[in-house]
Formats: C-alpha cells, sequence, structure tokens
C-alpha cells in the first residue's frame, strides 16, 4: 500500500535471499513468493535475491511520489486508453526521475556483488500478480543481461516505474484493486544463457484438458516468445504416459541472445526445420511442471529456461483461465456435466447453501424412486466455481440412454447437443459392455417411482377439468401444512431443521399431485405434435398449439402484475406519481405503507401471492421481492407506458385464439385421412387434455420457490438471533454456510463463523465477475462455452434455435440483469438466460433473444405463450448484438436480422 507517512530510514528489511522464509506476496509480491517457494523446494531456479516491497515504499517515500501516484491514477479510465496512456506517462516519468536513497543503492549494489556481479535479469513482481483467481501476467517489465551496479539500479526503478504501466492500471481498474493498494518488489536472478525456452502449461489452456501438458519453446531467451515475436514450436505431452501427443515446429525465425557488456541482441533466420527442444528433453520438461503443479496442488503456467544440459524455472503462476473442475472425480475415463444453468437460466453463483438447497432437492427426487441418499452421498450434482453440474456419464454410458440425452439436450439447449455430437466419438466415453437394457434393480426403482404415477395419470387422463381442480387443492394444502410447520419452528435448531423437512416434503407433494397432472399434459402434446408431422407447416403449428395455455402458474403472475398496473393507470394521480418517481423511492415509500390506496393496496395482494419469488430464485439465498421489491416498481413503472392495443392479457388471449385454430387445423386434416372421424374425436380429446395439463410446465418449480419462501424466511428469523447473539454480522450471512455448518452454528459450537462467512462472500463477489460459465464440462477439465455460432445467409446476422414463432422488427435493448432495467414497450429483449424472475419483462418485449436455453426451458414455454417471437442459444448474443440496434427477430427460423446499427451513443453504452 502507498505509505506516505514513511520517512526513508533504513529500518526494515530490503533485501531478502532467493528461498527466503519470510519471502511473503506482501513482501516480495506474487512472482517473488512463488519463486521463493520454488527454491525451498529444491526445484531448479536460478540463483539471486529479492529486493522487497519496503524498498519501493523507501523509493516513494524518498521521493515524495506517492500524493502524485495517487492522483494521476485517479484520472485513468479503464474503459479510455488514452487516459490510462496518459497518467502511466506521467506516473513513470516521476518515478524515472528520482533518486535512489543512498543506503537502499548501497544494499542493492551489496547483494549484486555478493552475487559475483553476473549478468542477471531484473524481474518485477507485484504484490497482486500471480494471484490464485488473477495473474496480470505481462502487466509489469523484465530486463534480461543487466550487467554492472549502475545498470542494475537503473533497471530496479523501472521495474518499479512499470507498477504503473497502462496495462496494469487498467487490468488492477477493471478488477477492482484501488491504485493505494499495491506496491512492486524485484527479482534479480543469474541470467540462464538458454539455449531454447519457452512457457508450459500443466494443463491446456485452450481445451482445459488437465491430463495434456502444453510446451511453447523458442530458440535463445524467452523475450521473443513472451512479447509475441515469434512462432515458436509447439509440443503436447500426455500428462499420464510422458508420450508426445502432437508436435509443430513453428518458424523461429527471431531468437534473442545476451551480449558480452549486457543488452541483448535479436538474431533473424529460418529455424523451422531445427526443434527446439530434443524430445527427452520435452518429456523431462513435463515431468518437470507436473511436479510443479503437484506442488502447488493447482495447474500452473511456468517459463523455463535450457542451457548446458539443464533445465531452469524461471517463473510460475496458476493458471487462471481454467475452469474449475469438481473435486474428485478421475481424469480418465472423464465424467460428463452439464450445467445446472441451462436447465434454471441461473449463470449466477449459488450461495454455500443455496446448493445445499439443491442438493437436497436431489435427495427428494431420488426418494421418489425409492433411493435414498444425502446431500453429501448423492454423486448427480456436483459442484466448481459455486455453480451445480449434473453428472450425465451414467446416460452417457449406456447404449440407449445416451440417444434419450441427444434428444433431450436439443429441446433444453442446442449448444449443449452440439458439445455432445463433438463427444460421441470419443473412445473414452463410449458405452460400456453389457450397458443397454436397465438391470433388475433400476427396474424395481422405476416401478416405485411411476407406478403410482402413471395410475394418476390414467385417472387425470379420464376426468381432466375435476382432476386439475383436485391437483390444485391437494398441492395448496400439502403447502398449506408445511407453512404451518414452519410457524411451529421458534428456535434456531428447529427453524434450521425445518430446511430438511420442507424441501422434502416439497417432492412429496410433486410427486403426488404435479407430476401426474404435467405428464398427462406432455403426453397429450407429443402425440399431437407428431399427428402436426401430417401438416405442410408442422414445425409452426407444433410450436403454436401451446400458447396462451391456462392456467401456468408463471402467466398468472406476470398478468396478476399487469392488472397492478392496469389499477394504476386507471388513477391518473397515481399514475403522475409513478412516472415522475424514481423506482427506489417508490419502493421506500412502499415498504413504509405510503403508496396511494390504489397502488399500495393492489401491490401489497400481488406480494401476498408472488413476493417470495425474485431473480435467480432457486438459490435460497437470493433476495426476494417481498423484500426488496424495487424491481417489480420498475416494471410496474415499464407497464404503465404499455398501449390499449399492446395488452399483455389482450395479447395473450391473441395467443390462445391462436391455439384453437392451430388445433383446429389439425383435427380437420386428421379428419380428412380413412377412419377420420374416430381420429378426430381422439385428436380433439387429446387437445382438450393438453389445453388443460400442459400448463402445468410451471407448477413443480413455483411449489419449490413457494416453500423456499417459508424456508427462507425461518432461516432469516435464525438469522436475526445469530446476530442478535454476536455471532453473526447480518441475518442473510446464514446463506453462506453449509447445512452442516448451520447446524453447529444452532447448537451453539463455537467457530470463526464471521470470518468463515467474509471468505465465502469474497469468494462469491469473486465469482460473481467470471464472464463465462461452460455449457458441458468434462472432469479432464475440457470446457464447452459455445452455443449456435452461425450467421445468416447474408452474412451479417445471427442464427440461433427457433423456439416461438412470428417475425418481430424492434430495437434491442440488451440487459444483463433484470433488476434496474427498464425496457420500453415493443423493444426486442437480448439477455444471457432467464428465469420466472425475469418474465415480468417479457410482457413490454417486442421479442427475446438467449444466449443459452432451448425449446423447452422457462423462457421459450413463457414466450410461446405471450406470442412472442424468439431465439434461443446464440452463441455471445449480448455481446454480437448491441443496444439501440434495430433487428428482425423471426421465432420460426432462428434468423435475426440486423437492420440498423445502434446510435452512438447506445452502443456506446
Amino acid at each position: 500500500m502507498l505509505d506516505m507517512q514513511r520517512d526513508g530510514a533504513m529500518d526494515r528489511t530490503v533485501i531478502l535471499p532467493l528461498d527466503a522464509a519470510e519471502a511473503t506476496l506482501p513482501v516480495v509480491g506474487g512472482k517473488g513468493a512463488n519463486l521463493a517457494r520454488l527454491a525451498r523446494a529444491g526445484f531448479p531456479v536460478p540463483g539471486g535475491f529479492l529486493v522487497t516491497t519496503d524498498a519501493y515504499h523507501e523509493y516513494v517515500a524518498a521521493n515524495d511520489l506517492a500524493a502524485p501516484i495517487l492522483a494521476a491514477a485517479a484520472t485513468a479510465r479503464p474503459e479510455d486508453p488514452a487516459s490510462l496512456e496518459a497518467a502511466s506517462a506521467t506516473i513513470r516519468a516521476r518515478f524515472q526521475a528520482g533518486t535512489i536513497p543512498p543506503e537502499l543503492a548501497a544494499a542493492l549494489v551489496a547483494a549484486y556483488r555478493a552475487l559475483g556481479a553476473p549478468p542477471v535479469a531484473v524481474r518485477s513482481s507485484a504484490t497482486a500478480e500471480d494471484l490464485p483467481d488473477m495473474s496480470f501476467a505481462g502487466q509489469q517489465d523484465t530486463y534480461l543481461n543487466i550487467v554492472g551496479d549502475a545498470a542494475v539500479l537503473d533497471a530496479v526503478v523501472r521495474c518499479w516505474a512499470s507498477l504503473w504501466t497502462a496495462r496494469a492500471l487498467g487490468y488492477r481498474a477493471r478488477n477492482g484493486i484501488a491504485p493505494g493498494d499495491v506496491a512492486l518488489a524485484v527479482v534479480v536472478q543469474e541470467l540462464v544463457p538458454s539455449e531454447a525456452s519457452g512457457v508450459l502449461f500443466t494443463a491446456n489452456p485452450l481445451t482445459g484438458r488437465r491430463d495434456e501438458v502444453v510446451i511453447d519453446a523458442t530458440l535463445g531467451l524467452g523475450e521473443a516468445l513472451v512479447s509475441g515475436q515469434v512462432e515458436p514450436d509447439h509440443y503436447v505431452v500426455d500428462s499420464t504416459t510422458g508420450r508426445i501427443r502432437h508436435k509443430t515446429l513453428g518458424a523461429k525465425a527471431l531468437a534473442i541472445h545476451g551480449q558480452a557488456g549486457g543488452g541483448t541482441v535479436t538474431v533473424t533466420g529460418d529455424a523451422a526445420a531445427r526443434q527446439a527442444l530434443p524430445d527427452v528433453v520435452i518429456a523431462d520438461l513435463a515431468a518437470l511442471g507436473l511436479r510443479v503443479a503437484q506442488f502447488y496442488g493447482t495447474p500452473q503456467d511456468l517459463e523455463w529456461g535450457w542451457a548446458g544440459g539443464r533445465l531452469f524455472l524461471l517463473q510460475a503462476r496458476p493458471i487462471t483461465s481454467l475452469f474449475p473442475v469438481p473435486a474428485g472425480l478421475p481424469v480418465n475415463p472423464p465424467h460428463v456435466m452439464f450445467s445446472f444453468a441451462s436447465v434454471q437460466g441461473v449463470l449466477d453463483p449459488l450461495t454455500p447453501l443455496g446448493q445445499d438447497a439443491i442438493a437436497l432437492g436431489a435427495c427428494g427426487f431420488g426418494a421418489m424412486f425409492g433411493v435414498h441418499m444425502t446431500p453429501e452421498t448423492q454423486g448427480t450434482l456436483l459442484t466448481a466455481a459455486d455453480r451445480l453440474f449434473l453428472d450425465v456419464t451414467p446416460l452417457v454410458r449406456n447404449s440407449i440412454m445416451r440417444r434419450v440425452l441427444l434428444r433431450v439436450s436439443r429441446f433444453l439447449d442446442p449448444g449443449i447437443r452440439q458439445a455432445l455430437d463433438k463427444l460421441w466419438d470419443d473412445p473414452r466415453l463410449a458405452p460400456a459392455p453389457g450397458r443397454g437394457l436397465p438391470r433388475l434393480n433400476t427396474l424395481r426403482h422405476l416401478l416405485y417411482g411411476f407406478g403410482p404415477i402413471l395410475r394418476q395419470v390414467v385417472l387425470n387422463m379420464m376426468r381432466p377439468r375435476a382432476r386439475r381442480m383436485a391437483i390444485d387443492r391437494g398441492t395448496d394444502a400439502g403447502l398449506a401444512r408445511l407453512a404451518a410447520r414452519a410457524a411451529a419452528a421458534r428456535t434456531p435448531a428447529q427453524q434450521v431443521a425445518f430446511l430438511d423437512e420442507a424441501v422434502l416434503g416439497t417432492f412429496v407433494i410433486v410427486k403426488r399431485y404435479i407430476i401426474p397432472g404435467l405428464m398427462g399434459g406432455m403426453i397429450s402434446l407429443v402425440a399431437l405434435q407428431r399427428l402436426a408431422g401430417r401438416l405442410p407447416d408442422a414445425e409452426r403449428v407444433r410450436l403454436e398449439m401451446t400458447r396462451g395455455l391456462p392456467r401456468n402458474v408463471t402467466t398468472e403472475m406476470d398478468l396478476a402484475l399487469w392488472e397492478t398496473a392496469r389499477r394504476i393507470q386507471a388513477d391518473p394521480a397515481t399514475r403522475a406519481l409513478f412516472e415522475r418517481t424514481s423506482a427506489a423511492d417508490l419502493t421506500a415509500s412502499y415498504l413504509a405503507g405510503r403508496l396511494p390506496a390504489v397502488a399500495q393496496t393492489a401491490i401489497a395482494a400481488f406480494m401476498d401471492r408472488y413476493g417470495m419469488r425474485g431473480v435467480a430464485e432457486i438459490d435460497l439465498g437470493r433476495l426476494r421481492w417481498r423484500e426488496d421489491p424495487t424491481h417489480i416498481l420498475q416494471v410496474l413503472q415499464s407497464y404503465i407506458q404499455i398501449p390499449p392495443d399492446q395488452a399483455p392479457d389482450v395479447q395473450f388471449k391473441r395467443g390462445a385464439a391462436e391455439a384453437k385454430r392451430a388445433l383446429g387445423r389439425l383435427i380437420a386434416e386428421v379428419r380428412r385421412e380413412p377412419g377420420g372421424a374416430i381420429k378426430a374425436r381422439v385428436a380433439a380429446a387429446l387437445a382438450r387434455r393438453m389445453r388443460t395439463f400442459a400448463g402445468m410446465r410451471e407448477s413443480p418449480k413455483f411449489a419449490i420457490i413457494r416453500v423456499f419462501g417459508l424456508v427462507r424466511t425461518s432461516l432469516l428469523e435464525a438469522g436475526h438471533t445469530f446476530v442478535v447473539a454476536g455471532v453473526l454480522d447480518r441475518a442473510d450471512d446464514v446463506f453462506y454456510l453449509h447445512r452442516a455448518e448451520l447446524r453447529a452454528l444452532a447448537t451453539g459450537e463455537q467457530r470463526d463463523w464471521r470470518g468463515l462467512v467474509a471468505a465465502r462472500r469474497a469468494t462469491y463477489a469473486r465469482e460473481q465477475a467470471r464472464r463465462q460459465v461452460p455449457r458441458l464440462l468434462l472432469s479432464d477439465g475440457e470446457a464447452f462455452y459455445e452455443g449456435m455460432q452461425g450467421t445468416t445467409d447474408d452474412g451479417t446476422g445471427l442464427v440461433g434455435s427457433p423456439v416461438s414463432p412470428g417475425v418481430v422488427e424492434g430495437v434491442v435493448h440488451v440487459v444483463l440483469d433484470p433488476r434496474g432495467a427498464h425496457l420500453a414497450p415493443g423493444e426486442i429483449l437480448v439477455c444471457p438466460a432467464t428465469d420466472p424472475g425475469w418474465t415480468p419483462l417479457f410482457l413490454a418485449a417486442g421479442g427475446l433473444v438467449m444466449e443459452i436455453g432451448g425449446l423447452m426451458t422457462h423462457g421459450s414455454v413463457v414466450a410461446r405463450e405471450y406470442g412472442i417471437p424468439a431465439v434461443v442459444g446464440v452463441h455471445d448474443a449480448t455481446t454480437r448484438l448491441q443496444t439501440g440496434q434495430r433487428v428482425r427477430v423471426d421465432g420460426s427460423t432462428g434468423q435475426i436480422a440486423i437492420l440498423a446499427a445502434a446510435p452512438v451513443t447506445a452502443a456506446g453504452q
């Protein structure tokens, strides 16, 4: 940290041996700490010494640089390269104009001479560098073949100044590191006169595979490779066998060598036919890299040199670009996992207790089939980067179920289907011998689960209307019993224990009532879709027949919110208040009960029914609308601008009419076939049952979220008790503890609960900044991120998966978080993914484009019901499309045509 109080006195350690135990991150920076640790462990690190951050502070204080540095850094804006360059030039000029205090200069010269005054490499080592989660690679400078006292002192000053390169300023700003929180140490090492040098990755940085070591090698010193001046050799080594899997010789047309008296010389020439490293050295180097990775316990990015027949390690840092892999899984043969986000549309990390609650749900699902397990013993839901992944390896290794998986993945996310297509011929994932028909034990579990369900399905199909009402009554009664149990939980121990009871009890309700109804709807829908294959526009009819489905809980929620907006619209004074007041102020007034009566009453009624919902609601740890209704107030502000001809309830009725016409066409077509009268009656009966039950698609999730609302309220009460007891700082800290930890806390176990929660919150915040989450992940580390990447026929537009028919033109509005988004009526909503917390925006949207999703994921289903043209699975849609562009979205073909560029102000948002 910049310290303006330092007086320059030499009362601190400014020089440390390279292998010093005191060489920690705050003292010698990331590079220095890593090299010191390697040297202490006996790895081949060139000799040298460390110039600590105290020396940097000594120089800053002696030259009065702290205030000017902070002032210049404050002018740097990460989105403005010119401001970064200007701030960097100002700061570095001040450094170059400074003078090293005499005692500090003497200490540096003495350390250099103690090495024997050889040619050295002088390397920067920042305290915000080579970290487990941020590498900052290449942000500061290195100087090679430095010879002589004066040259060493000058190189050290230039390294200090390089803490403030434009790259470093921008990178730190983007990662939220304050300018006053960094310092720089310097590593001085004997120069390795490398015959060959390069970089090594102990996992493949492009694919993520942990069973591959990747080496890039060039001739001479490695600076040519690191700075991108040379095409190197490229070797890929099998990390389990040491065998070279792949080898490509680069041109190596340029090599850097040290020259007598200091400095370097660049030599050009074509060395494409010459292998930089012999095969035996490649194998030795790969083995050395793997020993380093094992030593650190994480994949490493190494710089190395080869001279005089010996290998040297010049640098080590974690590979921060790799997506983590769930612990405990084999690398070979790999497990196959697809992202839970592809099912739920939640790309954010999940809180620890949120992860456990979903794992409890997996146990509840297993119990439906007589499989009893705990969140700790279940192996289907796995965690990586605070996100959940579903292990589908048993399906992939089964010759029958892998075909089912392919079909299902097409409906969930076409990007997953594309990734599976790439893996299908991988011999490591071939079906195991004899794996096809289910085993006897599997059949027993299926019979246990589906036997009672199928009986209810038959009864539902016989009397659809009466049975649908019975399903709703039974569901509400079951949830009411759980609500009574929640009210009875008074102590923290009881409130924590209610989590298990509530989640497992929900799946009893889901099995008894909801799944049989939903299955009746899905069976009818599948039969009708097969019949629709007879029509020339079969795909359109298949999509249209599910529009305007009655009694869909999410549709009902959004229409209830629209009705709330209509009441506000109908009162001129209240509407004017909503138009001129910020959502934050409206929220404060609502929570205080001070809104006009018409709005206060209508919003309260909505919250009574739906206040337990929210964005990313599948995570128990996320805020609910009743806790922070700002998002709902923002949506209401948008809704009151919707003109009468675009009223959502009118649009919904229009969609229902289109569905009726589509089904009428289908029945008419069937009637013209032989035996058509009977077939038509069957088709009509299927249509009635599909319309009665298919709207239950959202009901299982809604039941779970209603129970999560009970659980969250109960746990927050426990959290308040812990806060009063002085154990936690905030009531919602409970969601950053795992289930077992929360039980221990409730029984009075003494731990540093505050410290644990703080660490978990920091991890969660860091994971929120992760830009990409793979759709499909293998346990060997290979990650598949891509969605559909095609373009329209003219090459200018985008292509995705069509999920809701119709064509619409409108202005793009890219939304990464629905909270704070104000969607103007008719705009095209472009977003990463959606869950029910997003759907209030749908009523104002003219069309929908999503990066993740498939035919049966939440956003697609709701878009079809509202009649919004929608295209999903579009790779990087939120970056390839810009707010303000005018586009045409064709939900029947999946094509998105760009009609006009975004205005300059909009494109820059």
